[in-house]
């Protein structure tokens, strides 16, 4: 099942997506929910078999796409694959704990928006991620117990100013500029993929591939990010953890390959969907 939060005809709405077109929930049974957010919160699903019968509002590329879900946490992994690790210099061997910092919901677009770039940055990058939305409040989960709490996946650009990242060992300031990232096109549920370990990740700028990667190349797994985060916050349903890069970021080519005003970032997880955005600056 495939669920967005749009605009259309100046509305905001939330409904699935059905082929080419955009089902609203209020002609669904079973989907009375005012948000997305709220529909994860009940813990259930409508007949898929409904969703499928209901009537179109609109065609996918005639409405406006938003944050497929109003995120309360966002919690971001950084250098989680071997192939970043490689290039930022840190020690193969996987650590002890993951690092995780946090962004804030107004950093990100949705799908098909412009992306600022900082004017108070000379360097802005890309970053292509899994996020995962939790379906399930989770507190203390085992890792073991933690995939039962994911209720889908999406497409994450955590987009970076670097040298405001590295103003300080804390990396928010660089992580949290206004519309600097995206999010979406939509929530696949974790049903609909049969393994998201062997879904491929790739970042393409203007068309070149600079990221390619397995999900399952991560340092530290889906399991073992939802059950270390879980246990100093709780995480509840349609909080989303923003999994880490691969290599290939723009900052550790040689000379740096930074995005400017114009670039166009497409950022796609197999059986996830494919997140597009223009960088425009600030």
């Amino acid at each position: 099942m495939r669920i967005v939060s749009y605009v259309s005809s100046g509305t905001p709405s939330w409904g699935f997506v059905v082929g080419d077109g955009v089902v609203d929930h209020t002609s669904v049974p079973g989907a009375e929910a005012d948000s997305v957010r709220a529909l994860i919160e009940s813990g259930s699903l409508p007949d898929e078999a409904a969703v499928a019968s209901a009537s179109a509002v609109a065609a996918l590329a005639d409405v406006e796409l938003l944050p497929p879900v109003e995120a309360g946490k966002v919690l971001c992994a950084g250098v989680n694959f071997p192939t970043h690790r490689e290039e930022t210099g840190q020690a193969p061997e996987k650590p002890e704990h993951p690092v995780i910092f946090a962004r804030f919901a107004e950093s990100h677009v949705g799908h098909g928006h412009d992306i600022r770039r900082p004017a108070e940055t000379e360097k802005f990058d890309y970053e292509g991620e899994l996020a995962v939305v939790i379906g399930r409040r989770a507190f203390r989960v085992s890792e073991e117990e933690a995939l039962d709490h994911v209720f889908g996946w999406s497409v994450y650009n955590d987009g970076s100013a670097r040298d405001w990242q590295r103003h300080s060992p804390q990396w928010i300031p660089g992580k949290n500029f206004w519309q600097s990232g995206a999010f979406g096109p939509e929530i696949v549920t974790a049903g609909s993929v049969a393994d998201i370990g062997a879904s491929r990740l790739q970042t393409r700028v203007n068309g070149e591939v600079r990221q390619d990667a397995l999900i399952k190349d991560m340092v530290f797994s889906v399991a073992e990010l939802i059950a270390y985060c879980s246990t100093f916050t709780p995480l509840n349903p349609g909080d989303v953890i923003a999994a880490g890069t691969p290599g290939g970021v723009g900052l550790f080519f040689d000379p740096p390959r930074l995005l400017s005003d114009g670039d166009v970032v497409e950022i796609e997880i197999d059986g996830v969907g494919q997140l597009r955005n223009t960088v425009r600056q600030a």
